[in-house]
């Protein structure tokens, strides 16, 4: 358990110290007035203390990915703990920070319009289409999986369909009604659950005296069942997004940059909260590995299942807290999704009025944007959620590159230390761009060709990015 622990303290410590670096790179000013206070408009635009603005962060950004891509992810072995301390602590944190604070600069704008003011007219509209579509994707896969779970609490009385249709409606209220008459009341509840669930299973693990595996030289290796199929690049990386780097929570820190009063917060807020879902996903990926007694047997308990995440994470609440401990355990998994689910949705509407410039005081313009958007993600919810999650996956991570990108051309521009984020969108150039030519859901070449085509991607974006920030200075 020596490394488990290691791998808590290194996220503690790169909050308290890396994360300074990053603010101070970004240059915030408490002194300077923020959107929530200077265009208050009563729904998205409203301010709220530091421990809400938090929490609710924490809650949007933490679905399914720190929780199930955690425990597919730990089919790899010990190797996972590496990208989760790591992926957090440089990519994934460094990743939030930024776009929340760029989204607090430029008046609350959504990531799309972000993007396109520091990459150019052409990708703002592309990543208007793609982001509304990754939103959509995200509601429906954030549908479906909590409806599984609430399923499995109810085997006998209420079907999936019951709780498919409950979390849809859910949706409905919290896309449309004011941020703080439904997100703003009810996150603080789903908050203990999921806090529960994290601690609660981890103290279990401790005093039933499971053994997690150390990460050392000679297991420093890929315990995939099948690792041809699957090595460790770039399908872990994939796999375990939001416990490391997800280009979701672009989309979702405007929604609390239209909330924070003091620029000083957003370090807290959207690094913090991103260090907090990596210590989640570090608890699942250690649970996952000791749990069977290894990470051998755990891949034969995935198999069986079909990869299927939820019957593990439904087996390990209900073995190691019982009954009663083990349904608050799973409502505290059911609220990670559910509250990343609502707020893609208001995400998405967002970022259709922004592009339409359709004020969304008057509730008949909320209504125009988002019924097409719901009607979309129920049709979604009736195709296999494991082509669903791929996908999502994949499209998640790709957003994260690009958005990483903006960054970095914006830290150019103001002549700033670019290098904190261009080192990490060189990374994800390569891991995306060689899981779309590797994986079967994609072109299904060959490893060294994909391998290859990935540096050689990374290589071309950086010299893009070279011969722009020469142009423009």
């Amino acid at each position: 358990m020596i490394t488990f622990f290691i791998s808590i303290a290194l996220l503690v410590l790169g909050y308290i110290f890396y994360s300074k670096v990053a603010e101070r790179i970004f240059g915030a000013d408490e002194k300077r007035e923020t959107p929530a206070l200077a265009m208050r408009d009563g729904v998205d635009y409203m301010p709220m203390p530091k421990w809400r603005t938090f929490l609710i962060q924490f809650l949007n950004i933490a679905g399914l990915g720190p929780i199930f891509g955690a425990v597919a992810g730990a089919m790899w072995g010990p190797v996972a703990f590496l990208w989760i301390v790591f992926g957090s602590i440089f990519g994934g944190a460094v990743h939030d920070y930024f776009s929340g604070m760029l989204s607090v600069k430029h008046k609350g704008l959504s990531i799309p319009e972000i993007v396109g003011i520091y990459l150019g007219v052409g990708t703002k509209q592309f990543m208007r289409g793609f982001t509304v579509l990754l939103m959509v994707i995200v509601g429906a896969v954030f549908i479906m999986g909590p409806a599984k779970i609430l399923e499995s609490l109810t085997p006998e009385t209420l079907t999936m369909n019951f709780w498919v249709w409950v979390v849809f409606i859910y949706y409905v209220l919290a896309t449309m009604l004011p941020i703080d008459k439904i997100i703003g009341r009810i996150y603080p509840v789903f908050g203990f659950a999921l806090l529960f669930m994290a601690v609660g299973l981890s103290m279990a693990l401790f005093v039933e005296g499971y053994q997690i595996p150390e990460l050392t030289l000679e297991n420093l290796t890929n315990f995939h069942d099948q690792p041809e199929k699957f090595p460790i690049f770039p399908m872990m990386f994939i796999t375990i997004a939001c416990g490391a780097i997800s280009g979701f929570h672009a989309t979702q820190a405007p929604l609390m940059a239209r909330c924070i009063t003091n620029e000083k917060q957003g370090r807290g807020v959207f690094y913090g909260a991103m260090i907090t879902e990596g210590i989640v996903a570090l608890i699942w990926a250690s649970i996952g590995m000791a749990f069977y007694g290894g990470v051998g047997p755990l891949n034969e308990i995935m198999v069986a299942n079909k990869g299927n995440a939820a019957f593990v994470v439904n087996e390990i609440s209900n073995s190691l807290l019982g009954k009663l401990g083990g349904a608050l355990a799973l409502l505290g998994v059911v609220a990670a999704p559910i509250t990343s689910g609502d707020t893609a949705f208001r995400s998405a509407r967002l970022i259709v009025a922004d592009f339409l410039k359709f004020k969304q005081g008057p509730i008949k313009n909320r209504l125009m944007v988002s019924i097409p958007l719901f009607a979309v993600g129920y049709g979604l919810t009736l195709v296999d959620f494991a082509v669903i999650w791929r996908y999502f996956a994949w499209s998640n991570q790709t957003l994260a590159m690009i958005v990483l990108w903006a960054i970095t051309v914006y830290l150019a521009r103001e002549k700033k230390f670019y290098w904190i984020t261009f080192i990490p969108a060189l990374f994800m150039t390569t891991v995306i761009t060689s899981y779309l030519l590797f994986a079967p859901e994609g072109f299904g070449l060959s490893y060294t060709v994909s391998v290859s085509a990935g540096l050689i991607a990374a290589l071309f974006f950086a010299l893009l990015f070279f011969v722009k920030v020469k142009k423009e200075s």
